[in-house]
């Protein structure tokens, strides 16, 4: 009995009504003091309140059935920088209308304490309320209980439910932006977010049919052979060259700690990558992985199987950021030793200034004289922003000095790749998986590789 009363006390809370209504009933004793005519309405007002009150609790406990369940759907598994969406199930058994507040105890990474819903449910009725859960960092977040308060008609009182939901959640890399990329590769629509269409030069060496002109064929292939046969103009038809290799090399150090609207430098090229990899994969290109941070990490050589993508996925899911600089001098071993063959390399990176460049500057050109390099590293897009303002004070006019001074360094770092022979993207942080499709699509339409 003890403890059910125990239960009861803590799931039972007085609403705002509840305290107007005897405030209002304090009023009028006060007033009866004064107001000898009032007579025993006040005790009749406290009468009818206290059976209020009695009639309240019975409504919300002893009701036969009577309670709010609720159930939470949550995907697999979250990806990470995009908005996914968590819903919640609610069902009303009691048999009249109630009002309900609901709290869902979302994991601690988010630090949000706002996940509050207010709504109204029929009796014997349903809900479903959605909202968006955005991640910003890998691994396993913890969903905890749902808290229901539930109110009557009357709303002297709530009712509190506690519902163990409890879930685990990992967050992987952005598998949503990966089939969004996806979805535009095989319907030939890349342009539609920012890509640019790069023209061919020349076309590859790898004939597929030949086929009847339709307009926007390229004129210079036109088969006059087929075309004097059939009586129709007919065109050769080529396609990409097929089954290049595509490794992205990610780099782990310290200088891809730095945050960007909640990211690190990491995450966005982990994120870039994972498209990069599965637009090749599309293209019938063999794709691979390879970290490095002090030490290399992760290898995964370049291939086609269809459990490609999923185990470059998983291996990405756990990469986390060292301390330590880059060990260009392992890398290039690495590669030496694992690719034996020309490949497409883009490594993923960052550079502050010259002089950081220029220490890993002689196994960058050894490795280009292998493979085609692709240097990608981040514009600082704060700094750049800095240097656009106008000056108004000393302090300012300081700011803007270095502001503009490591953003030149970054341009050096360009010319200075480019007279070794080394392509290279400087790129923000918010454009870097299109700026990186668009490179590849670039080297693929030139033949470069």
């Amino acid at each position: 009995m003890k403890r059910l009363f125990q239960k009861f006390y803590t799931n039972l809370f007085l609403c705002s009504r509840f305290f107007v209504a005897w405030g209002l009933v304090a009023l009028l004793f006060l007033s009866s003091y004064f107001l000898p005519w009032l007579g025993y309405l006040p005790v009749i007002c406290v009468l009818a309140l206290s059976i209020t009150f009695l009639i309240d609790i019975l409504l919300l406990y002893a009701t036969h059935n009577g309670e709010v369940t609720s159930t939470r759907i949550t995907p697999s598994k979250l990806s990470n920088s995009d908005d996914n969406e968590i819903i919640l199930n609610n069902h009303n058994r009691y048999p009249f209308r109630v009002e309900l507040g609901i709290i869902d105890e979302v994991p601690q990474q988010f630090q949000r304490r706002d996940v509050w819903f207010s709504q109204s449910l029929r009796a014997k009725g349903k809900s479903i309320l959605r909202y968006q859960l955005r991640p910003t960092k890998r691994g396993i977040y913890s969903f905890g209980k749902i808290r229901i308060f539930v109110q009557s008609p009357i709303g002297l009182i709530q009712r509190r439910f506690n519902i163990e939901a409890a879930v685990d959640v990992p967050v992987y890399p952005s598998f949503l932006q990966m089939r969004r990329y996806e979805i535009l590769a095989i319907s030939h629509r890349l342009t539609d977010y920012g890509l640019k269409k790069i023209r061919r030069l020349g076309h590859s060496m790898e004939f597929e049919q030949i086929k009847t002109y339709v307009p926007g064929d390229d004129y210079r292939t036109l088969n006059w052979k087929a075309t004097a046969r059939h009586g129709n103009l007919m065109v050769n038809s080529y396609i990409d060259e097929r089954s290049q290799h595509i490794y992205c090399v990610i780099d782990k150090s310290r200088t891809m700690k730095m945050p960007f609207n909640g990211l690190s430098l990491l995450d966005y090229a982990i994120n870039a990558s994972l498209v990069l990899a599965n637009i090749a994969l599309k293209k019938e290109d063999k794709a691979g992985l390879i970290t490095v941070s002090e030490k290399v990490g992760s290898v995964i050589p370049a291939d086609r199987r269809p459990t490609q993508l999923h185990y470059i996925m998983e291996v990405l899911y756990k990469e986390k950021t060292r301390y330590l600089e880059a060990n260009m001098e392992a890398l290039y071993s690495t590669i030496r030793r694992t690719l034996k063959q020309r490949s497409l390399v883009v490594l993923f990176t960052n550079f502050e200034s010259v002089s950081a460049l220029n220490r890993q500057l002689p196994y960058l050109k050894q490795l280009a004289q292998f493979h085609l390099l692709v240097v990608i590293f981040f514009e600082n897009t704060e700094l750049r922003a800095l240097s656009l303002e106008k000056a108004q004070d000393i302090e300012t006019i300081y700011l803007k000095t270095i502001a503009e001074k490591f953003a030149y360094e970054k341009q050096l770092i360009v010319r200075e790749l480019a007279r070794h022979g080394i392509q290279s993207v400087l790129t923000p942080p918010e454009l870097l998986t299109v700026n990186t499709i668009n490179k590849y699509l670039e080297i693929k339409a030139k033949g470069r590789l």
